[in-house]
């Protein structure tokens, strides 16, 4: 929200009154900090202490390397949630020192320190690392603290009654020169957010505007630090919008907290924020495969599923798990769990069968939390309170999406078990895995949760926490921890715990294909590590050239799936069965052995995210490379883990712009060496994109041929060697995630040969 016109004068129907000066510092209550008075004037005399209001901030040590600041206006206001799960695996120790001198009073946590100014009258506070005070990370100048009116009351007396009333708290961090920011989710506009307004409010608005399915408050600086705004409800910033050098953060309230997060390195940020909202889940292998789906409203049965199947068996096209979409369910009763039974008449036999066939190993079913009226279910569930109510008693009801949609209630323990009794009824029917759509679309107006205690704006954006939470840990009860994997579209700050997630609703274009790569690349910069896109584009027909390739950057993608809206995703239906080696099924088969191919090291380096916060696909060239400038800007190409760069293609004559960090980067299919640090523009068929292998590399592969996604991981693999100087080291481990042994180059040999098994070659690639 813009709280000024320009940078002279104060916007229309708004009052600001800003922290002038720190007045007094005391310690925190918690003894892990410093508390901050600050009045709305510069205090002068001791009549200037009447009638002006005060703006406690305090800043506290977190952990060693995190500071959290939280500013308050009136401390009376009631602490509503629901919050955020902090510290899910538990508060690391911390160790808080203050120390002042003439400069200012400095509060340190292990690495990072704020120092507030120690000038009469003033008010600045720094944040540094704590050996460097001159290194300024972002500060809080003059003017930058504060809270806001709307619309503007022309005597205090008027706040007597609030009803009529907004009010707001807002801080204002400073941009650096040269500084970008990046994050925020899963966002499809502009990579670098300087200048953009951004909203933080989930919504079911495509792939194609400044809406997002998945709203993270987390963001990313190249200046080696990231801020995790601490509350679920709706954050507006503007970020070098209302104030180039600024990124104003507001809320409707009486408090707002934050984290500075320092690195200094994008991958210190990341493992730090892991520590704060937790660590992403563990994956199955067998989830990295090929996922069909029938598409949305497509026509499908029994015959059709098996025609689909058989046809990609036929030729030679793996699939790993078949997902029903919606229409599984009977038309007007979404989500009522139950099979449509004139289309499916069978669904355990027709389940169980598909998989003694082996032409699928896994079945996902798509749901959502929403209930339409016309299911025989609505009545008990609205009588039962499982659903979201009204504040007059009333069922909450619309008909967008659902005629009479009632939404459930998760504040309800009663709901939850239903829900869950409802996901083991379809796990009883060989139902391996969920699709958690929707969620978005949660009323915050003239609504009341069966936990009367929440405020309804903060269960906006934390249902879609709760929702997906549940239905993973069903999973996981009864699959196992590691073997639980959702498909979600809806996500806040957390839900990386609960893997994984897909890119929603995009078009069938080369724009939207490059919209939902800058979508996974913020999102992975938001701490999550897997992520997948609707292969081909969900909305509309994809002209061959777009689904192949598409093909190409989905299976290079952690998790890779083929979906459409209404028309079917089977290669042989969009180009007309082509089977020329150019042909939508020969590029789909290619591409779906490399990802075979490629699972010791996927597997192999997905643990290595778990383990640290990291994005596994799509992570983004800075992450890697923060030294370098141009990694900042660098929105249409990733990496897939530590070792392999991938750049799409989106142009129908196959050429394709990318850049290379510094080093000599080999090209995976030709053995062609490239310098960077340096553009490069080449031409390329549907079999191939630019895939390069990045120096001091030892890569494992699957064996030539291989087409499973699961197999053992160290038998019978090749090992290419990249200039692989020493140290280089590769981590073998087995398809259950357990580490089988370490390669590594010791005195220009390469060790740990010992854990691999027979079969195995060793081929020096680039030296």
């Amino acid at each position: 929200m813009r709280f000024r016109d320009g940078q002279w004068l104060v916007a229309e129907g708004v009052r600001i009154e800003y922290a002038e000066e720190v007045y007094r510092i005391t310690p925190t209550a918690s003894g892990k900090g410093i508390s901050l008075l600050c009045p709305t004037r510069k205090v002068m005399t001791r009549g200037d202490t009447l009638n002006l209001s005060t703006l406690s901030i305090d800043i506290e040590a977190a952990f060693d390397g995190v500071i959290s600041v939280e500013t308050t206006h009136w401390q009376g206001a009631l602490r509503r949630g629901p919050d955020f799960e902090l510290y899910p695996a538990g508060r690391p120790e911390v160790d808080a020192k203050v120390s002042t001198t003439e400069h200012g009073t400095t509060l340190s946590s292990g690495s990072l320190s704020a120092t507030v100014s120690g000038k009469p009258h003033d008010f600045a506070i720094s944040f540094h690392p704590t050996n460097n005070a001159k290194k300024s990370l972002t500060t809080l100048l003059n003017r930058s603290v504060g809270l806001a009116y709307t619309p503007a009351p022309s005597t205090p007396m008027q706040i007597a009654d609030m009803r009529n009333f907004k009010h707001y708290i807002f801080t204002q961090t400073t941009l650096g020169v040269g500084e970008s920011v990046h994050g925020l989710g899963e966002r499809f506009g502009p990579f670098n957010k300087v200048g953009q307004k951004v909203d933080l409010w989930n919504a079911d608005g495509g792939t194609s505007s400044d809406q997002a399915y998945k709203n993270v408050s987390f963001w990313m600086s190249s200046r080696g630090y990231g801020v995790f705004i601490d509350t679920p409800e709706r954050v507006e910033l503007e970020i070098g919008s209302e104030r180039c050098c600024r990124v104003q953060t507001s809320v409707e309230g009486q408090r707002l907290r934050w984290f500075l997060i320092y690195g200094p390195t994008p991958r210190d940020v990341l493992r730090r924020y892991a520590v704060l909202t937790g660590l992403p889940g563990k994956v199955p292998a067998w989830s990295f495969g090929l996922w069909l789906s029938t598409s949305f409203t497509t026509s499908y049965d029994e015959k059709t599923v098996n025609s689909f199947l058989a046809g990609m068996k036929a030729r030679d096209i793996p699939v790993e798990v078949f997902h029903f979409d919606c229409f599984w369910l009977k038309a007007f009763q979404w989500c009522d769990f139950e099979f449509d039974q004139e289309m499916f008449p069978d669904p355990k036999g027709q389940i169980s069968r598909l998989k003694a066939d082996g032409v699928v190993k896994k079945v996902c079913v798509w749901t959502n939390p929403y209930l339409g009226q016309a299911s025989p279910v609505f009545a008990e569930a609205a009588e039962k309170g499982y659903l979201l109510k009204r504040k007059n008693g009333d069922v909450f009801q619309w008909d967008l999406w659902q005629t009479g949609m009632g939404i459930v209630d998760f504040t309800n323990p009663a709901a939850c078990d239903w829900f869950v009794k409802c996901m083991e009824k379809l796990f009883d029917t060989g139902v391996d895995c969920i699709k958690t759509d929707f969620g978005e679309r949660i009323p915050s107006e003239d609504v009341q949760w069966f936990d009367h205690s929440v405020d309804p704006k903060k269960m906006h954006n934390h249902y879609a926490f709760i929702y997906n939470k549940l239905v993973y840990e069903a999973l996981q009860k009864r699959y196992g921890a590691n073997e639980a994997v959702l498909f979600a579209r809806s996500a806040t700050a957390g839900t990386q715990r609960f893997p994984l997630t897909w890119g929603g609703d995009c078009e069938s274009t080369p724009e939207a294909m490059a919209e939902s790569l800058r979508g996974g690349l913020s999102l992975g910069l938001s701490g999550f590590a897997f992520w997948s896109v609707d292969i081909g584009g969900f909305e509309g027909y994809p002209p061959p050239w777009i689904y192949k390739r598409w093909v190409a950057f989905g299976l290079l993608c952690s998790h890779s799936r083929l979906h459409g809206s209404n028309s079917y995703r089977v290669p042989w239906t969009v180009d007309d069965d082509d089977t020329s080696e150019e042909g939508c099924s020969a590029t789909l088969r290619k591409w779906t052995h490399l990802k075979a191919r490629l699972m010791p090291y996927l597997f192999s380096q997905a643990l290595e995210c778990v383990r640290d916060g990291l994005p596994l696909s799509l992570r983004a060239m800075c992450i890697e490379f923060p030294d370098d400038p141009t990694a900042w800007t660098l929105d249409r190409q990733f990496m897939l883990g530590d070792s392999l760069l991938v750049a799409p293609v989106f142009e129908e004559d196959g050429t394709v712009q990318f850049y290379l960090p510094a080093g000599k980067w080999t090209n995976f299919f030709t053995g062609e060496v490239k310098a960077g640090s340096a553009w490069y523009t080449e031409t390329h068929s549907f079999a191939t994109l630019p895939l390069y292998v990045r120096p001091n590399t030892l890569l494992v592969l699957g064996k030539e041929g291989e087409t499973r996604t699961v197999y053992d991981y160290t038998g019978e693999v090749e090992v290419r060697s990249y200039f692989a100087g020493e140290g280089a080291k590769a981590v073998l481990v087995d398809s259950e995630g357990k580490t089988a042994g370490v390669l590594e180059v010791k005195n220009g040999e390469i060790t740990g040969k010992e854990a691999l098994k027979g079969g195995c070659e060793i081929k020096v690639v680039s030296e």
